[in-house]
């Protein structure tokens, strides 16, 4: 199915996969193969974009969320000094499906459950997909929901398992950030999968015993996805008039 929230912008010139290496935090030459998922970072390490690679006949395809476009268009021209590179909008349809890829589409890179996505003409119709529940269920980041310009850290919104994220790459702006979090033990703050008895809407603040412990993000049904801060959520939770409480890995509701 089509999306209309999505614009493609191609970055082209001689210099064009080099110029990109240097500034987002996967490997774009793995673009060459199929959709490569990666974020353009602030120096220090925050969040600022997330989006889909593609190399494309002479150009390198970038989908990225359209209310961002702009923010990211500005970034790249910052950046490109005396690159041979130019970065331009297109007018490519995006288009998205449940299961296997058809031919001529790509698998989502971040998990199988996300289907497939493709560059160019409109897909036929499908089914309805709700891909809310779909994202609640694999504890997935949205882009403006979950995912934060100049708040989120990347490793706490786990692209490191959502292939998000090379670290054997070399640099890229915001690297030295991501890369000492990556070697802490831990990380004490990020996205989880919570259950949720009772009403409560997206945004809501989390509190244990009075103490603020995150925030209440997407939705579906009795679970959703919630930044948290881990020492803090062993017990019952509330978030409004919910009850939330910290599904880790093999919990369900």
């Amino acid at each position: 199915m089509p999306t209309d929230d999505r614009t493609v912008l191609a970055v082209t010139g001689a210099d064009r996969q080099s110029f990109l290496q240097g500034l987002v935090t996967n490997d774009v030459a793995q673009a060459d193969h199929g959709l490569v998922h990666a974020a353009l970072l602030t120096p220090q390490g925050k969040y600022l974009a997330d989006f889909f690679l593609l190399t494309k006949g002479d150009a390198i395809l970038l989908d990225v969320k359209a209310e961002l476009a702009d923010a990211v268009m500005k970034r790249l021209a910052m950046y490109r000094l005396r690159a041979r590179v130019a970065i331009d909008r297109t007018e490519m349809v995006v288009s998205r499906g449940p299961g296997v890829a058809p031919a001529g589409a790509f698998s989502d890179p971040r998990h199988p459950a996300l289907g497939w996505r493709a560059y160019g003409a409109a897909a036929p119709a499908l089914p309805e997909v709700d891909w809310d529940a779909i994202r609640v269920a694999h504890c997935i980041p949205e882009t403006g929901i979950e995912l934060i310009p100049d708040e989120t850290y990347i490793l706490e919104a786990g692209f490191e398992r959502l292939h998000g994220v090379d670290f054997r790459k070399g640099c890229y702006v915001g690297q030295e950030v991501t890369a000492r979090m990556k070697h802490k033990t831990d990380l004490r703050k990020g996205l989880a999968l919570v259950s949720v008895d009772g009403p409560a809407e997206s945004g809501t603040g989390i509190t244990a015993e009075g103490k603020p412990v995150g925030t209440l993000f997407t939705r579906a049904g009795n679970q959703a996805i919630a930044y948290l801060r881990f020492d803090r959520a062993d017990g019952p939770m509330q978030a409004g008039a919910a009850v939330i409480r910290f599904l880790r890995p093999g919990e369900d509701c």
